[in-house]
């Protein structure tokens, strides 16, 4: 299985490489964002990666098969980091949690209702995909 995660961060990190060749891009300035599995992705593609200047992790987990994110987020460092969870996914609550001190840049936790799993929450949750609009404006302007 690890093969397997580790062609999702090879893909995760080449979906930077692409945006960041954009011309209407700040290739200094790259968010990732992530629901699930690709939370976990996110970090560890985004930890050594200096372009990658904010996260948005939904549903994200301290361990998800073997993909741990507690290392991946101390060395994305100072930079900050949105952890989105639904009360009623214990697990994933419990992971941002647990993230929020990881790393010392700005950790924010937003807790939803009802809201469900990983990118489940955008369909449930009307006002994320504005609020996740919202936070890489406000951290990567």
């Amino acid at each position: 299985l690890a093969g397997i995660y580790g062609q999702l961060q090879k893909h995760a990190e080449a979906a930077r490489a692409y945006l960041a060749a954009r011309p209407e891009v700040n290739p200094a300035r790259i968010g990732m964002a992530g629901a699930s599995l690709g939370a976990n992705v996110a970090v560890l593609a985004a930890a050594d990666e200096p372009s990658v200047r904010s996260l948005a992790l939904l549903s994200v987990s301290l361990d998800y098969r073997g993909l741990k994110l507690e290392q991946a987020l101390k060395r994305f460092a100072s930079r900050p980091v949105l952890l989105v969870a639904s009360s009623e996914d214990p697990y994933a609550l419990r992971s941002a949690r647990e993230a929020v001190p990881m790393g010392d840049g700005a950790r924010e936790l937003r807790v939803l209702a009802g809201a469900g799993h990983g990118s489940v929450m955008l369909a449930r949750e009307p006002d994320l995909a504005t609020a996740l609009v919202d936070w890489f404006i406000r951290t990567l302007l």
